[in-house]
């Protein structure tokens, strides 16, 4: 299994993301975070979210594709033929509840889990794409909104992630650019997880942890 988990794009270090992928082929892009932004608006921020996912991974020189989860609800087997297209999936940032709705919507949950343990694909999240892979979801409430999942997705909220790693994720943890607000919610789940005794990792914005790459990898 491949994993590169970022707290956002591909840390300080893209090459990592490029040997553990092995050549740079093609990618499926899941934007499915964004889904529940700009409902009014026909989906620009969403959109304009896409395409900045899209160029730095050209950049590197892979040919990314999205991948809308939207078009697989209830159609898991489609989902996986799909996949079974490309070298990697990249999972982009957003709301973490919301995109754990649409994985178990179309069965990328499922999917994905299954594809990840034959190694037949990499798994690059950044943010939210890389908290879904936790065993829990508790805690990021703080900062994104549940609330957004049942009229985006018409699902009730999940709470669970993937499991594929034994901890949890804060992303953006005391990295610049953010705002003062947003920072204080993150120290606060970081302070949470501590008080709980919950596994996590607080990543900057620089960090990756890399799973499969090698002893010492991650």
């Amino acid at each position: 299994m491949r994993l590169f988990l970022a707290s956002y794009r591909f840390g300080a270090d893209p090459d990592r993301l490029v040997r553990l992928v092995g050549r740079p082929g093609r990618v499926a892009v899941i934007a499915n975070a964004a889904d529940a932004w700009d409902t009014n608006t026909a989906g620009s921020a969403r959109d304009s979210a896409v395409v900045s996912d899209l160029v730095p991974l050209r950049r590197l020189g892979f040919d990314p594709h999205e991948v809308d989860l939207r078009r697989f609800v209830d159609a898991p087997e489609l989902l996986r033929e799909e996949l079974r297209g490309y070298d990697m999936v990249w999972v982009r940032g957003g709301n973490t509840f919301v995109l754990r709705a649409q994985f178990a919507r179309s069965g990328a949950d499922v999917v994905l889990t299954g594809l990840l343990l034959e190694d037949a694909l990499v798994y690059a999240g950044y943010s939210a794409g890389a908290c879904v892979m936790a065993p829990s979801l508790r805690g990021l409430e703080l900062v994104d909104d549940p609330a957004e999942v049942e009229p985006t997705c018409g699902v009730p909220v999940i709470w669970e992630g993937l499991g594929l790693i034994d901890e949890a994720i804060v992303p953006h943890y005391r990295s610049p650019g953010y705002d003062p607000s947003e920072s204080a919610l993150i120290e606060r789940i970081v302070e949470r997880y501590r008080r709980d005794g919950t596994r996590h990792r607080a990543l900057t914005d620089d960090d990756v942890i890399v799973v499969g790459e090698g002893p010492g990898a991650s």
